[in-house]
């Protein structure tokens, strides 16, 4: 009895310890499933933050793999289907990036792989769905490519159509009841062709409005007009839109300058790459030296002029034409010139093209600098504070830029109705009359009403008016309203995301765009003017907190960084942004109200204005 009874307590211990080996593992493989998906999407987030890893493929397929990692070591979790469907979300995201064919495929064969093994899935069903999504794209990508397809050149022959005589189908007999109704339908379809066969032709049609609003087409633009009389032509609505929807449309054409400096700015309403040149001039058949800038996938608006004149003593004239049918060509005729660079800037789409002379002046004399090489992306040539010393030239003219205005109304304040153009206006005009009385400078503003300002007018009208300092006033914002302090910013690379946060709001464009802009300033960048910069901005930051901290409590110091912002990319003086507190702060939304606390910034940064002239030319004050 007892052997039985010890027989079937054996049993029952090898039937749970067998029970636990079945169920131990599939618990120990769910959790180690959850915890590689829980890693990958700790890494994602986190690649996501840093624009910079962003750009390059590696990180990508570094989360990938860990997304992988899931499926790969837990085939059969509830957690595998997740990391494979998150792998192809990455793979389907990169292929949009990178254009490359194996990406796009990778992502079909994770998709098709939860399909055919998850049935029980939730994302079974978000795979189908992304399979359909990816499908749709392709064909209307294979759509548009055949709407678009390059013409061929007038000379080369073409194949003609084939044509088929089909006989229709012999029409069945209407019943007495009918009768009628087929009766009316006919003659209905018999009114409508013959209204459309009183109408011009298509290409009369495109010709005619082509003409009346690009008169200035090129014949052989309009001859590959005519020649695709087959294909949908493009028609240029009243407001000079077109229903191209691959082709961005030039807006406009503006321009500044004064004896020694030129900007041209170039606006479209969609981001475009662009290719520019620089011919010579050449005697033999009169024309002057030119620089010009084929904008790509493009055409050009109704109401963009043909010429617009400049006349100074570096350009011409600037031209703007259809070059192509998906081309626009922007031509600038030059007097005489040193260097140019040319960049673009984003939210809206403009080209902005910098032109500096080859002499440079102060006073009326000739400041002895010897000509420098052109190149594009070349120096600004400032005059740094050793050439300032050299010619005694000091601090005469000093340009405030109240940021913001008119339709921009900049970051919200914490309480209703208080914005940030109203704010950095009331500082800008008390700070200009100190200035004036304290420092006895020309002292001039960009705005001195709501009125709305591009970012690069900004920083062309600081240069045409040869000022000798920049400072663009502005407000800051967080969205954690804990978050207060005072910085000072100069023009370069940014350091860190607080940096980059910042120039996306005050730039209104987005982080991805900050983090392409700053290709462009690596090479923007390599003159003294950065230094100049610095200085200045060191000077008021310490002066600001200084002054500040006397007069309030809770004043925090948040130091001088450096960023790439739009309105300060092109100046020629040294130039500082100067954010004076958070209006998403409460209490420092409450100060920024009171006319006491303007005043107390004003005086501040007027001590540290002061401090940076007696630096570079102490006998100046």
């Amino acid at each position: 009895m007892l052997k039985k009874k010890l027989f079937i307590y054996f049993y029952i211990c090898l039937f749970i310890v067998q029970a636990a080996g079945l169920i131990l593992p599939g618990k120990c493989f769910s959790d180690n499933a959850k915890q590689n998906y829980m890693t990958a999407d700790k890494s994602w987030l986190n690649l996501r933050r840093d624009p910079v890893k962003l750009k390059y493929r590696k990180n990508w397929i570094s989360i990938i793999n860990q997304y992988q990692k899931v499926f790969t070591q837990s085939p059969e979790s509830s957690w595998a289907p997740a990391g494979m469907y998150r792998a192809a979300q990455l793979y389907a995201r990169l292929y949009k990036i990178s254009l490359r064919y194996e990406d796009k495929t990778a992502a079909i064969d994770l998709l098709r792989r939860i399909e055919k093994r998850y049935h029980s899935s939730l994302y079974r069903k978000r795979a189908h769905q992304m399979l359909r999504l990816i499908s749709i794209n392709n064909r209307t990508k294979n759509k548009r490519s055949t709407k678009y397809a390059s013409i061929k050149k007038r000379n080369v022959k073409t194949k003609k159509a084939k044509t088929y005589n089909i006989k229709p189908e012999p029409e069945k007999k209407a019943s007495r009841k009918n009768r009628h109704k087929v009766i009316q339908k006919n003659q209905t379809v018999q009114k409508k062709v013959k209204t459309d066969s009183d109408k011009p032709s298509m290409v009369s049609r495109q010709k005619k409005l082509l003409l009346k609003n690009n008169k200035h087409v090129s014949k052989n633009f309009h001859d590959a007009v005519i020649k695709n009389t087959k294909s949908k032509l493009p028609v240029v609505n009243a407001e000079g839109k077109n229903n191209f929807s691959g082709d961005a449309i030039v807006t406009g054409l503006r321009f500044w300058s004064n004896p020694q400096y030129s900007r041209v700015v170039v606006n479209a309403d969609q981001a475009r790459s662009f290719t520019e040149h620089l011919l010579k001039r050449n005697p033999s058949i009169n024309k002057p030296q030119r620089l010009f800038i084929d904008i790509d996938k493009t055409r050009l608006g109704k109401n963009v002029p043909k010429f617009t004149a400049i006349n100074d003593d570096l350009l011409i004239q600037a031209r703007a034409g259809q070059h192509t049918l998906h081309s626009v060509r922007v031509v600038v005729d030059i007097k005489s010139f040193d260097n140019y660079k040319i960049f673009s800037l984003k939210d809206p789409f403009r080209l902005v093209i910098d032109v500096w002379s080859k002499k440079r002046t102060a006073k009326g004399k000739k400041s002895g600098e010897k000509p420098v090489s052109m190149t594009r992306f070349s120096t600004d040539n400032i005059l740094s504070s050793k050439i300032t010393k050299q010619l005694a030239l000091g601090v005469r003219k000093i340009i405030i830029d109240p940021g913001h205005g008119g339709k921009d109304p900049g970051a919200p304040g914490y309480f209703k109705g208080v914005n940030e153009k109203d704010i950095t206006l009331q500082i800008a005009k008390k700070l200009a009359k100190k200035m004036r009385s304290k420092l006895k400078c020309n002292v001039l503003l960009t705005r001195t009403r709501d009125h709305y300002l591009t970012l690069e007018e900004r920083t062309a009208i600081a240069n045409t008016k040869n000022a000798d300092l920049f400072i663009s006033i502005h407000c800051n914002a967080s969205r954690n309203r804990r978050i207060r302090g005072i910085e000072t910013y100069y023009l370069n690379l940014a350091t860190d995301n607080q940096a980059i946060e910042v120039a996306a709001r005050e730039n209104a464009t987005s982080r991805r765009n900050i983090s392409d802009l700053e290709s462009i300033l690596n090479d923007l960048m390599k003159n003294e003017k950065i230094n100049e910069s610095s200085r200045l901005a060191e000077d008021v930051q310490k002066s600001l907190c200084h002054g500040m901290k006397r007069k309030y409590s809770g004043v925090v110091n948040l130091g001088v960084k450096q960023a790439p912002f739009y309105v300060l990319i092109g100046a020629r003086m040294p130039s500082i942004l100067i954010e004076t507190s958070f209006l998403s702060n409460r209490k420092e939304c409450k100060r920024l109200l009171s006319s006491k606390y303007q005043n107390a910034l004003c005086d501040s940064i007027i001590k540290g204005v002061e401090k940076y002239i007696k630096s570079t030319n102490p006998k100046q004050l």
